[in-house]
């Protein structure tokens, strides 16, 4: 038995296994501590990964090393590209998986990674001296010792979970909360607060009229998660349904918020703004009749269903009276109710880029204890901790990201510049440089990434370059093949554009929004010979679809990397050490405040720190020199 290693991981979500997977794959000896190895990556709440900007991380999470797109993949029994009337850089992947398989992948995987070890126990405790992390103990006794510690408790720790009245102590519904390292790291000198998250009933399928329901089906062409061409969709691919809410269920729900725990004082944690319980739905919204529900399959043969857009914490019978004024759920039968959950996360301004905490080197957040929401934050947030917490061991610099390198990227500089007031996810609306960041293209932006750092193999690399190479050959067809009136005329004016004058360069005719490489193809035969010989079959649509994506907005990508290059000068100045905050008069006392707390590294981290002016930006410059 071996109690000593580079690197320890406490929890077993979406942020720990992705942390301990990639810290084992690029060369540390490895620790992951959960409490229960039947629990690894649960899917909680939704069976479903992916979705607006979230999907995006999923990506890049794949196009890093990660493993959830693989995972994702693997168990998905439905597969959706959102918001495809919109922009292609608001394009989101999003698939329902088997919460079980899901679970069942994880663990396969990571029972079967070199250098990576699993024990079975509860961490109450780290080791510290002298603000440096040594290791940690279970409650078992056994302390093991490590270079660097990653802690991604999720909703474990103090966590309570609340049904009306009824208060369970706990991290999820049957398992155990987690005590002892929240106190510990108070003492320490750490913030920390309390959020709410919660979940919605579980339904026996049995008991739905399925007839009253509206289905809705996922797409069925070549987009998934991953960029290895070998991992596709494997299980039997379902529907979800579409119910609605009514006024009469509202009323019932409306008369029993005194039995809220969300009202009436029992919860005083702050809750999702984004993903709010039917209670706030009802309050919130008080003048809307109706709330589209979903029910969505937990698996690819189980009968439970997720209740999506029906999240409570109102006690058991409120619930099942109100589920049963819905037309399709009358006869409703429940496997488990709705639940709230408040549990402990720290301020993540209290974080480095590189998710080490300030206080104490060699230790690590991710996932929700830096107060996100989200399968797809947590597991961003665990592979760069995984990753620089390897690094830190091997004596390595940091591994980070910029806003317009990634959406994890985003996500990290958000939560260490500006600290969250709410449970904090990720949206497209986030991202400044959306147009770089689209889910399409995360394999160019960050595999290179990957490779540098050692997280991607030999094999995805060459993937990746052999894709950029069939790009680009199909962007330079484009660009100098000729089109003539005669040859395509007849198709535009079929297609409800306007008809050619005179020849044109295929690319300008791509730039029409009416007309695609696909359905020009069928028109052009000199282009469909192109592509047959110059694209690999295996990923031909994927080449396509990325090669149309540049060429229709080259113009705005050009254009949003021009101000992102602007903006890497401030980024090229570092602050971090070189002033005292407190001494600065010329600075307002809330700039003085806030950049004495957050420490930014460089002047444009601090500009994007709530409360900082451009009159503070200038002072600090001249401070500086600059």
């Amino acid at each position: 038995m071996r109690f000593e290693y580079d690197v320890i991981v406490i929890g077993a979500g979406h942020a720990g296994c992705e942390a301990a997977s990639a810290a084992a794959r690029l060369g540390s000896s490895t620790l992951l501590i959960t409490m229960d190895m039947n629990k690894i990556a649960q899917m909680s709440c939704n069976p479903a990964v992916g979705g607006i900007a979230k999907g995006q991380i999923v990506r890049e999470i794949d196009a890093l090393g990660g493993m959830m797109g693989i995972v994702t993949d693997r168990s998905a029994i439905q597969f959706r590209m959102l918001n495809r009337s919109k922009g292609a850089a608001m394009w989101s992947p999003r698939a329902q998986s088997d919460r079980m398989k899901f679970s069942a992948e994880w663990r396969e995987i990571l029972e079967n990674t070199p250098n990576l070890r699993i024990w079975q126990d509860s961490v109450n405790s780290l080791v510290i001296t002298d603000g440096q992390i040594q290791g940690v103990k279970t409650t078992l006794g056994v302390v093991f010792s490590a270079k660097s510690v990653v802690l991604t408790a999720g909703t474990f720790l103090n966590g309570l979970m609340h049904v009306g009245e009824v208060q369970t102590p706990g991290g999820r519904v049957s398992e155990p909360a987690s005590t002892g390292i929240t106190e510990q790291l108070r003492e320490l000198g750490f913030e920390t607060d309390r959020m709410k998250t919660g979940t919605p009933v579980r339904i026996d399928g049995r008991s739905v009229d399925w007839s009253l329901t509206t289905e809705q089906y996922g797409d069925d062409d070549f987009h998934k998660f991953s960029f290895l061409p070998e991992e596709k969709r494997r299980l039997r691919q379902r529907p979800c349904n579409i119910i609605y809410t009514n006024p009469e269920a509202h009323r019932i729900l409306r008369d029993n918020l005194d039995r809220s725990p969300l009202y009436n004082g029992q919860i005083q944690s702050i809750g999702p703004r984004y993903c709010p319980s039917i209670e706030t739905k009802i309050v919130t919204f008080s003048d809307k009749q109706e709330h589209q529900l979903f029910l969505e399959p937990e698996g690819e043969t189980t009968q439970e269903y997720y209740l999506n857009g029906f999240s409570s914490s109102l006690p058991l019978d409120v619930q099942i009276e109100a589920l049963e004024t819905i037309p399709a759920l009358r006869n409703v039968a429940i496997y488990r109710p709705g639940y709230a959950i408040e549990y402990d996360f720290f301020d993540p301004t209290q974080l480095r880029h590189s998710l080490e905490t300030k206080l104490i080197s060699g230790l690590y957040f991710a996932g929700q204890v830096n107060g996100t929401t989200g399968y797809e934050e947590a597991a961003g947030q665990g592979l760069i901790a995984g990753i620089n917490a390897h690094r830190k061991a091997t004596g390595q610099s940091p591994f980070t990201l910029g806003r317009d390198e990634a959406y994890i990227g985003v996500l990290i500089d958000d939560l260490v510049t500006k600290g969250v007031d709410e449970p904090y996810r990720m949206f497209t609306s986030r991202a400044e440089y959306r147009i770089l960041l689209r889910q399409d293209d995360a394999d160019m932006r960050l595999t290179p990434l990957g490779r540098e750092i050692g997280l991607v193999d030999e094999k995805r690399f060459n993937l990746m370059e052999s894709k950029k190479n069939q790009i680009e050959k199909l962007i330079n067809f484009a660009a100098t093949y000729s089109v003539r009136p005669d040859a395509i005329n007849s198709f535009l004016e079929s297609a409800g554009t306007a008809p050619l004058r005179q020849s044109v360069k295929l690319d300008q005719l791509i730039l029409r929004p009416q007309l695609t490489i696909a359905n020009l193809a069928t028109n052009l035969p000199e282009l469909a010979e192109f592509i047959n010989n110059e694209t690999e079959i295996e990923r031909r649509e994927e080449i396509i679809e990325a090669t149309e994506i540049k060429i229709k907005y080259q113009g705005y990508i050009d254009r949003e990397r021009t101000i992102a290059d602007k903006l890497h000068r401030l980024e090229g100045v570092r602050l971090n050490g070189k002033i005292d905050y407190s001494t600065v008069s010329s600075l307002s006392t809330e700039a003085r405040q806030k950049l004495s707390k957050i420490q930014p590294e460089t002047i444009a981290q601090a500009s994007r720190i709530p409360g900082i002016s451009p009159a503070d930006i200038n002072i600090l410059l001249l401070l500086l020199g600059r």
